[in-house]
């Protein structure tokens, strides 16, 4: 068969599954341009044409990232909530965006939430004509659909320069004249509230028929967290960043502690949650494992005494280099993340694990003894490099190795030759 017509009734057949499940019928018309420009205040104006959602002014951080591709996933990841993206990559949107499908454990297949959790995005061009045999509509449609204001024709390599010489600062869109001729509003710093609003509002398990039991702690969790560790073979079950799970840890063979948005110093009530977990599961004759990424790394740092402290204009991006101090070697890495745990705080019994090749920041610490240790980027990545996912591989080994020394198992000697033999 020639191979248009392949490619033809492929696209014919993917319609109709797109049809029959009713993501064709949800599109949402393109909004209308209109002039607008995005305000720093550090007092610079940059001129700009809209073509997300019609609102007249939408303050927030203005931070970038350097991710050439996967905005979709970018725009939908937690850890972005509330702040204005600027996307350094020059084209955006040229591939559309997908339908919001989901996996066999109800997880995202394309995005990182059921929404998107950006303010607004910045670009310097922007793809209204997309082309991808997955896209279901234009990254406008998307944006206007959801509430987002976007803007495009912006000189982006100016904005990341005054960014990256005079730190992360607050930032206005201002869509259409009238707005424009106004003096953007005082901005409200709701940061503090930030996990409280991404995070879930009840307790779900992923995967009953998992063998592990891992208890996650929701301060915005990526799907793909969840999905990488009940691939895994983990039954997840997922609580609200406020819920105090320590009294049920010895139901739990693994704690996982995931990404979230704002300041880790926001999270007292947790961080409290988390002080009394370890020190549970440092009494226990065989601890039980936890393991954190972005802001449950940090949550897990303050736990342990780390201090924690603003950077510059953050690491957030797909090209991260990170050290490895305990084994060696370099691995590139993904990122979004505007805090840091100080190294120069580095409590008694802990060591610091990864190390930023790019500025020196930290990007993990470790238990010398106990297994307790965590990471700031991202090992699932979505988008990103997969430099990193063994240390999925890691945490689940460590955790049924334990457990099996828990239950007062042993491996029989055949399982244990088998093992060796594949090392």
């Amino acid at each position: 068969m020639p191979l248009i017509n392949k490619i033809n009734k492929f696209s014919i057949r993917r319609l109709a599954t797109l049809s029959n499940n009713g993501f064709l019928t949800k599109q949402t018309p393109e909004s209308p341009s209109f002039p607008a420009t995005l305000r720093l205040n550090t007092g610079h104006t940059f001129n700009a044409t809209s073509f997300g959602a019609v609102k007249p002014i939408t303050s927030g951080e203005v931070v970038f990232t350097t991710s050439l591709v996967g905005y979709p996933e970018s725009m939908t990841d937690p850890s972005y909530h509330g702040q204005i993206l600027v996307f350094t990559q020059p084209l955006v949107g040229n591939y559309g965006v997908p339908p919001p499908t989901l996996d066999k454990y109800g997880l995202h297949k394309y995005f990182e939430s059921s929404k998107i959790q950006v303010s607004g995005i910045i670009v310097n061009d922007y793809a209204a004509k997309y082309s991808h045999w997955n896209a279901i509509e234009s990254l406008g449609q998307w944006c206007t659909r959801y509430g987002v204001p976007a803007l495009t024709g912006v000189d982006t390599r100016a904005v990341v320069t005054l960014l990256r010489e005079r730190g992360s600062t607050v930032g206005h869109i201002s869509i259409g004249e009238e707005a424009m001729a106004q003096e953007p509003p005082e901005y409200t710093d709701d940061s503090a509230d930030w996990i409280n609003a991404v995070s879930r509002k009840d307790i779900r398990v992923f995967n009953f028929n998992g063998k592990t039991k891992i208890a996650l702690v929701d301060y915005g969790a990526k799907d793909n967290i969840i999905r990488c560790l009940v691939e895994r073979g983990a039954q997840v079950t997922a609580f609200p960043h406020d819920y105090d799970f320590s009294s049920k840890l010895s139901e739990f063979d693994g704690v996982f502690l995931s990404n979230g948005p704002g300041d880790p110093k926001n999270a007292t009530k947790t961080t409290e949650v988390v002080k009394k977990v370890l020190a549970k599961s440092s009494a226990m004759k065989v601890p039980v494992p936890i393991f954190g990424i972005c802001m449950g790394h940090q949550v897990l740092g303050l736990a342990a005494g780390f201090k924690s402290y603003k950077l510059p204009y953050g690491n957030r991006g797909h090209n991260q280099p990170a050290l490895n101090l305990q084994k060696g070697g370099c691995v590139i890495t993904s990122q979004n993340h505007g805090y840091a745990l100080n190294d120069g705080t580095t409590p008694e019994g802990w060591a610091p694990y990864f190390r930023n090749a790019n500025d020196g920041s930290n990007e993990g610490i470790r238990h010398v003894s106990l297994p307790f240790s965590s990471v700031q980027f991202h090992p699932e990545a979505m988008g990103g490099p997969l430099d990193t996912q063994y240390l999925f591989d890691d945490f689940m080994d460590q955790v049924n190795s334990l457990k099996v020394k828990r239950l007062g198992f042993q491996l029989p000697v055949s399982a244990s030759l088998s093992q060796s033999a594949n090392i």
